[in-house]
């Protein structure tokens, strides 16, 4: 029993004895952080004094001048460490004992983080004459080359940069960043991912790896990271763009002109992004049969960059569609609308006679064949009549289809309507033949008169 009391009292000492133990050290540490502290002042301090002693003796003394360099470089006061190397690369025309590629290195290193990339190129030109495989050099050249637009040259620069140091993160991404410019998007995607796993919020990276996947072709990829990136004030309306795009070409236009929506709400935006999202979401319009809308916007877009792809051909051709219901109808709807339009058609044309349909023949989106026979107390007769779907030109060889079918159910006579006009080559085939042509100008005062009489019908 008092066994086991003397063991506890011991433990109990023990660790006692070693949280204060603990407690002593841990000030220690702060104690010796606090005096590296201060030895690097003093350091830094007597580097200057020195270097400032000697350079009042020799203002040309070289070592102080590299010790100042360096002290001010580590310190990153750029400017000034930018003055002592110019002026050591100035003596170094005279003084063989100046390594004149490393001090131009440090020129270039300098007046890059200056923000003066001109001259950072120059130096860092002259440091590659002698140090070809010098890591800064070419990284630095590397990154000076991308920001210049010239990503072929980047790209080769940053590959021997990253082949000496490859744990170098910056490297590695501007390398990535430079395959995805040159379009080698596999290779790319490699790399970026590498670079995110490091730096998840890098947005350039993270929307140079939603384009790869979409250049290969991985669009459930793609869309989840342009989607994120559809809010940020950098890169929203370029991923927006994108991703509307994955939309639209999967037909999903009602998603696409959300996506063209929220990349237009950016305050900041680059007008060929702008230009081509307004076009977009336009053609998106057309697609889903707001007209209104995307005449509006096509008006935007030529008004914002004149001449731009096919916007004015589009702008003058939905401009009339908007105007008129029915032309809308029988260029665009759907079938059954089609279909219904055009008996209308054939109702204004024989208006009191008896007509009975036969046959009903869509070939698709080209063209509608409707085969009727017309019985008036004057004539009757079986009449094909054609409704060419086109806003372009109808030629010859579809009238020469028509005159055919005519022959085989042995049809008295044909029409052909058109919502644009017919060529020459047609008009001279019909000239001895029992088929009259509705060009766009005969079509339209139709589909007018259908308007008119719908009106007087409501009013009455």
């Amino acid at each position: 029993m008092e066994t086991g009391i003397i063991i506890t009292i011991v433990i109990i000492t023990v660790l006692i004895f070693a949280i204060f133990l603990f407690g002593l050290a841990k000030p220690k540490k702060k104690e010796k952080s606090v005096e590296k502290k201060k030895q690097k002042k003093q350091d830094k301090s007597h580097i200057l004094k020195e270097a400032n002693r000697k350079l009042a003796q020799n203002p040309n003394d070289v070592d102080a001048l590299f010790m100042l360099g360096e002290l001010y470089f580590d310190e990153q006061e750029w400017e000034k460490a930018l003055k002592v190397y110019e002026n050591l690369n100035r003596l170094g025309e005279t003084n063989s004992d100046i390594d004149i590629y490393e001090i131009n290195k440090r020129i270039g290193q300098c007046s890059y983080r200056l923000g003066r990339n001109d001259d950072a190129y120059k130096a860092l030109t002259i440091a590659k004459a002698g140090k070809p495989d010098d890591f800064e050099i070419n990284y630095n050249l590397g990154v000076l080359e991308y920001t210049k637009k010239n990503y072929e040259k980047a790209l080769l620069l940053l590959k021997q940069a990253y082949a000496v140091n490859n744990e170098h993160i910056m490297a590695l991404r501007f390398l990535g960043l430079s395959l995805f410019k040159v379009k080698q998007y596999r290779e790319a995607l490699a790399v970026i991912k590498k670079v995110l796993e490091q730096q998840p919020d890098d947005k350039e990276s993270l929307f140079a790896m939603g384009e790869c996947f979409y250049e290969n072709n991985q669009m459930d990829n793609a869309l989840r990271i342009l989607s994120h990136l559809r809010v940020d004030p950098e890169f929203g309306p370029a991923a927006a763009l994108f991703s509307g795009t994955i939309y639209m070409n999967q037909r999903q236009y009602k998603k696409a002109i959300i996506d063209f929506e929220i990349g237009l709400k950016h305050k900041t935006i680059a007008p060929e992004i702008l230009v081509e999202l307004k076009y977009r979401m336009a053609v998106a319009y057309l697609q889903e049969m707001e007209i209104s809308t995307a005449v509006r916007l096509l008006q935007e877009v030529m008004q914002l960059a004149p001449g731009y792809k096919d916007v004015e051909a589009l702008y003058n051709r939905y401009k009339e569609l908007n105007s008129n219901h029915n032309l809308q109808i029988y260029l665009l709807s759907p079938v059954s609308e089609f279909v219904n339009l055009c008996k209308k058609i054939i109702g204004s044309l024989y208006s009191g006679a008896k007509i009975k349909i036969n046959d009903i023949y869509a070939q698709q989106s080209e063209y509608l064949d409707i085969f009727i026979e017309v019985e008036t107390p004057k004539w009757a007769d079986y009449v094909l009549l054609r409704f060419v779907r086109s806003s372009g030109i109808t030629g010859e060889f579809l009238l020469r289809d028509m005159n055919t079918r005519m022959k085989d159910i042995k049809a008295g006579r044909g029409l052909c309507f058109s919502a644009g006009q017919f060529s020459e080559e047609a008009r001279k085939f019909v000239e001895v033949r029992l088929i009259d042509l509705y060009p766009k100008e005969k079509l339209m005062k139709i589909l007018t008169g259908i308007d008119s009489k719908v009106r007087n019908a409501l009013n009455n």
